[in-house]
Order: C-alpha cells, then structure tokens, then sequence
C-alpha cells in the first residue's frame, strides 16, 4: 500500500511538473520603458514598446501578457493607460485575448501576413525582351512620349517658364483647409461610400450655375460630368462618340500630349492648321470633310495663345450640323482675360448646338486637384455617364465635396478676380523684362487672357535648340516645334509665367537670355 501510494505520488509529482512546463511563459516587464517628458502619450509608448518587443521576439508568439492591473502597478501608470495600448494591439493583431484566460502574443503576426517572404522580395526581377504592343498601345505610349518635361529632376523650385501651372504661391491653403476640415466632420460618414458616376450632386449644381453666368453654356445640372481633368474628358468623348478609323479634327500646333486618347479609340488623327482666327475651319472641310469630331481650344488656342474669331466659330458649328460631327470644347484658361469681355463659348451659341464642352481646375487651383467637368447634350447623358461608371467609376469625393463648398460660399469666384490681378501683374512683369533683356533674341507681345506667352524667335533659328539651352539653364521653356504635327513656321519658346513670383521672373529672363546668347 505505501509502495503503491508513494508510486501514486510520484505520478501525479511528474504529471504537475509536466503541466508547469506546458503552461506559456509570461512576459516580464523590465523591458518596458516609459517617459512621461517626451509629451507622447503613455498609453501610445506603451503600444509602440510591445510591439517592438513582439517583432524582436523578446516577447514570443504565445507569451501571457501580465494582467492589466498588475503591469499598472509595475509601470506606476494608470490602469487605462495598459487597457487602451492591449487594445490598440489587440485590434492590430498583434495581440489575442483568451476568455478567462488573459492575453497573448499572436502566434500569427500582421507582418507575416501583410508581406511577402524576404526571400522572394530580394530575389531581382529577370530581364525580359521589350513586350510586344498592341498597335494601339504602341500608339498610344509613342504619344505619350512627344511632349515630356524638359527634365524629369527640376523640382518644385525651377518651375520658371512651365505652362500649364497656376500661381501655387497663391492657393489659398488655409481656407482648404478649414473648408476640409468642416466638411469631413460634418459627413464623414457620408462622403466615405460611392457617388453617382456622374459626381457629387451639389458639385455639378454650382458647376452649372457658374458656367451658365460667366461662359453663357446652356446647361442643367443634369448634364454636368465631373472628371478627373480635360485629359478624362477627351478619353471618354474618343470612347463614346469614336469607332476605329474615325477622323478626329486636331489643331496643329495643338497640345500632342492629349491626342494619345484618340489612338486608344483606334481613331485617326487629321492636323487643322491654326491662324490668326485660330483653327481653319475651311482647311479642315478639304482635308477631312467626314470627320467625326473637332476638338478646339476656342477661348485662347494653345499653345498660340489666339482666340477663335466669331466667324469661325459659327462655320464650324454649321459644319458639325451639316456633317454629324461633333465639336469637343476644351475651354482652355478662359477663366483668365485681363481685358474686355470674354467672348461666350461655343456651346452657348445656339441651343441645338452639337458640341460637349470641358474645362478643369487644375489651372484655377491646383493640378494636383485632378477634378474637371464635361458638359454633354442631353441624348448624351446616359451614355456618358455609363462610360465613367464603366473606366473609373467616380472622382474623390471628398474632394469633390470640399470643392463644392469652395463653389457655393463664394470662394471660387473671388479667387478667380484675385488671380486675374495677379497674372496680369505677373505677365506685365514678364514683358518688360523681356523688351530690356531678350530685344534680338526673342520677341515676348503681350496677350489679352491666358497663363502663357510665346517668345517668337528670330527667323531661322532652331526653337528645339533654344529649349535644350533654356533646360540647361534650369529652365522650362518648350520649342513651338514640339506641338506641331505637319504645319511649319516661325520657331518660338513657350513661356509660362503664372507659377513665378514677379522678383524670380525678372531674374529667370536674365538667365534665358544669357543662355540664348
């Protein structure tokens, strides 16, 4: 009997020695350290400290946290400080809670979860022959390539001559930002789910109620599509109203870089040259009287700055009517005219008009915005805004949101009047310095609306060479050539002057002067 009960004693010894070493080790706390002068809350170090020692496994998967109360005690902290940063991990994954048990170190951490092994990373990407492109995508990616910055390096600081860029001096942050602020936490909640494709509603409303008073577009809100910019626009007008070897009418010179979208709509591009009455509407009805669309830059043609005479703009409306064409409006800079009333746009001329107007705001505000319009005919509502649901379903809409505000407290437009001040001041200033430091080199006339000039070089000079030196220089001055197609004629330098301070365009002239000399 006391062999068997010694014998007894000593299995159950074994089998208590056994279940001590089965139990999960605990964590202990000497590691742990916490600074209250740092002004970072404790509950935050607390959550940082664990998981620095859950990655360095000095705590290992599986590990008994201490109990809430205990590791207070031991961290002279208050109990919902531990509470709060268990939490923080427990919702991160890095820590499990066990009912009645306590809490542990995940077995399965994020990281291991969320990334790929080390191994596969580090392991380099093979070399490949180039990819074989579809016709259309070589198209399109040639496009692409025909009018690039001058030098992908130039940051933010060396922007002196760039087109195409507002005064980002002037954005008026602080006010985007407390309208941001407002916004978000008023309908947080709501701006967080989708949006019609066609946009935020109270957007297209003031869009339309803008238009219809300073451009004379006819329009309801209904018609009004917001886009990610005119790039946006163009794609959907190409995918909509274009087949594969339809003709497109595009001004030459014109901007290159948006006609990749028509090579996408597998379309064929015919170059409409461009004259002092802007685009040449008789040029285009003997070179390509079938085309089925015509996109134009009526209210100041870029890159040369005219505005499309009012008999222009009547024959190519009846042309669009005669032909079933249709006519794509990029109302380009109109915002801006510093004299004089602006002519009203196309699309407002007469009321069965066949055209679909764009412009964005990327050259009012900021091109980082990324948010534009399009304004479509009735019959075209449905299909278009099917189109936008279909490649890219809706723009941010918060950002969509903050900008309606922007619209609807009187914001927008006085911004616009600021701005109109401002580049006017700043294209005088351009001018001046050009007549004392460019006379022979390069002849800077001013212009009555718009974010750019073009500097006319003397004739016979290389305008490709003339930028290549302006690049050298540190500056950004595109050659005419590079926006034309097949028209030819004086080279020339196209100069932006919007994004420059007036004290850094009088010294970025001196600096293109030296270069062409």
């Amino acid at each position: 009997m006391v062999g068997d009960v010694r014998h007894h004693r000593g299995e159950s010894a074994v089998t208590s020695k056994q279940r001590v070493r089965k139990r999960p080790p605990v964590m202990a706390a000497t590691s742990l350290v916490l600074d209250g002068s740092t002004g970072a809350p404790l509950q935050e170090q607390l959550a940082e400290a664990l998981r620095g020692a859950i990655l360095a496994e000095r705590l290992a998967p599986g590990t008994r946290l201490l109990s809430t109360r205990v590791l207070a005690e031991q961290l002279d902290v208050s109990r919902n400080t531990v509470l709060n940063a268990y939490a923080r991990l427990l919702a991160e994954g890095y820590l499990v809670g066990q009912t009645g048990s306590g809490t542990y170190v995940a077995r399965e951490l994020p990281e291991r979860l969320l990334s790929v092994r080390r191994e596969a990373a580090r392991e380099p990407a093979r070399r490949t022959d180039a990819p074989r492109l579809s016709k259309r995508g070589a198209a399109v990616a040639e496009g692409a390539a025909k009018v690039e910055s001058p030098s992908s390096g130039m940051g933010p600081g060396r922007m002196a001559f760039r087109p195409g860029i507002p005064a980002l001096d002037a954005f008026p942050s602080e006010l985007w930002g407390r309208l941001l602020h407002n916004r978000w936490q008023r309908s947080w909640h709501d701006l967080m789910s989708h949006v019609p494709a066609a946009g935020y509603a109270p957007l297209r409303r003031a869009v339309a109620d803008y238009l219809a008073t300073a451009r004379g577009v006819r329009c309801v809100p209904e018609q009004v599509l917001i886009v990610n910019g005119t790039q946006q626009a163009l794609s959907l007008a190409a995918q909509v109203l274009l087949d594969p070897g339809d003709s497109v009418w595009v001004e030459d010179p014109g901007y290159v870089p948006a006609h990749g979208v028509f090579a996408a709509a597998g379309a064929v591009r015919v170059p409409v040259p461009v004259d002092a009455e802007g685009l040449d509407v008789e040029a285009g009805q003997r070179l390509c009287p079938d085309a089925r669309l015509a996109v134009v830059t009526p209210a100041h043609q870029f890159p040369t700055g005219v505005v499309m005479s009012e008999r222009r703009r009547k024959a190519l409306l009846a042309w669009a009517a005669r032909s079933d064409a249709w006519v794509l409006e990029d109302d380009y800079d109109s915002e801006f005219r510093y004299e004089g009333r602006p002519l009203p746009s196309l699309q407002g001329l007469a009321p069965d008009a066949r055209v679909l107007y764009t412009g964005t705001f990327s050259k009012v505000l900021s091109p980082a915005l990324r948010l534009g319009y399009l304004v479509v005919p009735e019959s075209l509502v449905d299909a278009f805004s099917a189109a936008r649901g279909t490649f890219d379903r809706h723009s941010p809409v918060l950002d969509q949101a903050v900008l309606a505000d922007f619209f609807t407290q009187g914001h927008f437009s006085r911004h616009v009047r600021r701005m109109r001040v401002l580049y006017a001041a700043r294209q005088q200033t351009l001018v001046e310095a050009a007549r004392r430091e460019l006379r022979g080199l390069l002849d800077v006339q001013p212009l009555h609306t718009g974010l750019h000039l073009v500097g006319w070089l003397p004739e016979g000079v290389d305008d490709s060479a003339a930028s290549e030196r302006a690049e050298r220089a540190g500056l950004w001055a595109y050659a005419l050539s590079d926006f034309r197609l097949e028209s030819r004629g004086r080279g020339g330098l196209v100069l932006g002057y919007a994004c420059v301070p007036e004290a850094e365009l009088t010294e970025a002239v001196s600096r293109l002067a030296r270069a062409l000399r």
